[in-house]
């Protein structure tokens, strides 16, 4: 898995200009916007999503047969994207974050709690839509899995409208039955969100994993 690692962070060294690119427009963001949270979630998602150019690199002129010719499981090359969507994510928070509490400063608007919680409140919803999206990735390809994946959530949005629409024909008030549900301390529902989140991670796993065994290059 560090051999794979170490490539993709050499394929990713090519697109360098890129990042830097997303790191002045976020830079921007903080530096002319009071809404640095924003920023957060711009930078975030945009440097993880880096992982699945990688994939397309190694698809790119029928990359992946040779690629499977070395001594690597097709296990190990899915858990690896895996962990270079994490680093990714991880680390593009991590250092968002440190650039919202940086440009609150100067801006004489620092709320470090409101930081804290936004760039909280991120995290979750980063790994979830990596754990959508990679498995799309592997399934469809670049292109086709782009479109899949819009298709999907499409879908999703569809299905929650139909929700909604039910429940009004039904005579149920949605918001009155949220705003009715029992209070939960802020760490039993911290733990609720990490627990639903490995969950969906794992599932997302065992899926990418299935797929690339059952692909043929």
């Amino acid at each position: 898995m560090k051999g794979l690692l170490i490539k993709d962070l050499r394929l990713m060294k090519v697109q360098k200009n890129f990042f830097f690119i997303f790191i002045v427009i976020a830079i921007g963001m903080g530096a002319f916007s009071y809404n640095i949270s924003f920023m957060v979630g711009f930078l975030s998602f945009v440097l993880s999503l880096f992982t699945l150019s990688t994939i397309s690199y190694d698809e790119f002129d029928n990359g992946n047969a040779f690629l499977f010719t070395l001594p690597i499981s097709r296990t190990s090359y899915t858990a690896e994207k895996y962990c270079l969507a994490l680093l990714l994510g991880g680390g593009s928070w991590i250092f968002a974050s440190i650039l919202a509490v940086i440009f609150g400063i100067l801006n004489n608007t620092a709320d470090f709690s409101e930081i804290a919680m936004t760039a909280l409140a991120i995290l979750p919803v980063l790994i979830v839509i990596q754990s959508v999206m990679i498995p799309f990735q592997l399934k469809y390809g670049g292109e086709k899995g782009r479109i899949a994946l819009i298709g999907a959530l499409g879908l999703l949005f569809i299905v929650g409208i139909a929700f909604v629409k039910i429940a009004e024909m039904l005579g149920i008030d949605i918001i009155k039955v949220i705003d009715n549900l029992p209070m939960v301390s802020m760490g039993v529902m911290a733990a609720i969100i990490f627990f639903a989140v490995v969950i969906i991670l794992f599932i997302s796993v065992k899926i990418s994993i299935s797929i690339m065994k059952c692909k043929e290059f």
